[in-house]
């Protein structure tokens, strides 16, 4: 590539306009591995996750929301997209994860499980039949992103950040249905999970390049320090 063409490439992921991946291959962005989730989505990040994450924070650039108008979940693409071709959409991927003794049908849909909600604490028992009461929730919310910057995305890029399993997390509906499309300046988990969220939440907005509000700068800073 000449020196020119690099030029407009590099211009072109600073506007956002560009996938991300060939962003990531042009500016020498290598993509953030999400804390590990073996253990369940309560799992504490590593020592490394969370120096990492503080680090990250002190680099996210701090905007205010603009109205939203315009949002609408479809803007972010097919729900439950299947962006890594495993053959499984990722709503039942995120349940595999993050629930326990977990029964499927098939190799992909899964039937029943328990949790341990991670924003409340709750154990809940999930049936496919009541599957309401367990979401899948997007940590930085969608209508949030669109907010700070993600109504200038790409359409493809949308849709690969509702559908980031990073960005995905099993919870119980109840505090999900309260957390709607709140930061964390307005709306925190429980005490015990605010360690793993905001390190989550970090990586998500850096690997997005998505700004954070003052507010929630604040509160990720005091989520840090219950590590």
């Amino acid at each position: 590539m000449t020196r020119r063409a690099a030029g407009r490439a590099a211009l072109a992921c600073l506007a956002l306009t560009a996938p991300l991946a060939a962003c990531d291959a042009e500016l020498g962005v290598s993509e953030p591995s999400p804390p590990t989730t073996s253990g369940g989505p309560g799992t504490r990040p590593g020592s490394g996750d969370e120096a990492r994450a503080r680090r990250d924070l002190s680099g996210l650039r701090i905007a205010s929301e603009t109205d939203g108008g315009g949002y609408e979940r479809d803007r972010f693409g097919t729900r439950w997209k299947d962006i890594d071709r495993n053959g499984c959409d990722q709503r039942n991927d995120v349940l595999a994860r993050d629930l326990t003794a977990v029964e499927k049908r098939g190799r992909c849909v899964v039937l029943a499980g328990r949790l341990r909600d991670p924003y409340s604490g709750k154990e809940i028992t999930f049936s496919k039949q009541d599957a309401a009461e367990v979401q899948i929730d997007h940590l930085y919310p969608l209508a949030l992103a669109w907010r700070m910057g993600a109504s200038r995305w790409t359409e493809d890029r949308r849709e690969r950040f509702a559908n980031d399993h990073a960005n995905l997390l099993a919870v119980w509906g109840v505090p999900n249905r309260q957390k709607s499309d709140s930061g964390p300046g307005e709306w925190k988990p429980q005490k015990a999970f605010q360690c793993t969220y905001g390190v989550r939440y970090i990586a998500v907005a850096k690997k997005y390049e998505l700004p954070v509000t003052r507010a929630d700068h604040d509160a990720l800073q005091t989520f840090l320090g219950r590590c």
